[in-house]
């Protein structure tokens, strides 16, 4: 009763088109969540995400949930998730994207989801991790642990919105470390991040973690750029 209280008077809007939520709806009203530009991934073994990294990293899977244009509904919602401090979209994508990847993952799921880390001082800044409430809504849709000790962030770089493919990709080399590693031998990770670009963030990401014997990586994001 508190909660319909507080919503008389302080009513949730989608954070993709604006419009008032209705009560069962979480974050992204249903229209959108109809009109969002899909990529419809888990439907194609041969998708853009795993041809992306044709010839850098072997992927088992990659995917992402939808795709990303400028000034469109999905930039919006990543917009109010990184820069606005609403954690709750990452939540609502990982709903959603685990929901799919959930009837669709190719057997068997990984061991443990790993969200791309960010340098302390950033994260500090900033305040969260604008992956880690979608990694752990996957998780908890995947019933797969989140792991954030294995794969350390180790040099602070500056935003790379504003920098070219070029420039992204000359900044990762040696960014991420590994802690502590000797316990996942032969373990398959899915790496999580929010957007899709290069793909540098998490080649790099990817490199290091097939450092450990035996490892195998898949990719899930909530949104690629096109």
């Amino acid at each position: 009763m508190l909660s319909h209280f507080i919503r008389l008077f302080y009513p949730e809007t989608c954070a993709a088109c604006q419009a008032l939520l209705l009560h069962q709806e979480f974050v992204i009203c249903t229209r959108c969540r109809h009109e969002l530009p899909q990529t419809m991934h888990h439907q194609q073994k041969d998708n853009e995400v795993v041809r992306k990294f044709y010839g850098r990293i072997p992927l088992v899977y990659g995917g992402a949930l939808l795709y990303f244009h400028k000034k469109g509904g999905v930039q919006e919602l990543i917009h109010h998730l990184k820069y606005k401090g609403q954690e709750t979209i990452g939540t609502a994508l990982g709903q959603w994207h685990g929901g799919v990847l959930q009837r669709n993952f190719p057997s068997p799921y990984p061991d443990f989801i790993i969200p791309v880390p960010l340098h302390p001082r950033k994260q500090q800044q900033r305040g969260f991790n604008q992956v880690d409430a979608y990694a752990d809504a996957l998780a908890e849709r995947l019933t797969i642990p989140c792991l954030r000790s294995l794969l350390v962030r180790q040099l602070y770089s500056k935003t790379q919105t504003k920098k070219s493919i070029l420039g992204r990709s000359e900044v990762v080399h040696e960014i991420f470390a590994l802690r502590d590693a000797e316990a996942f031998h032969h373990k398959h990770f899915l790496l999580v991040d929010d957007v899709i670009t290069t793909g540098s963030t998490l080649e790099a990401c990817a490199r290091e973690l097939l450092k450990i014997p035996g490892a195998k990586i898949s990719i899930a994001c909530m949104a690629m750029s096109q």
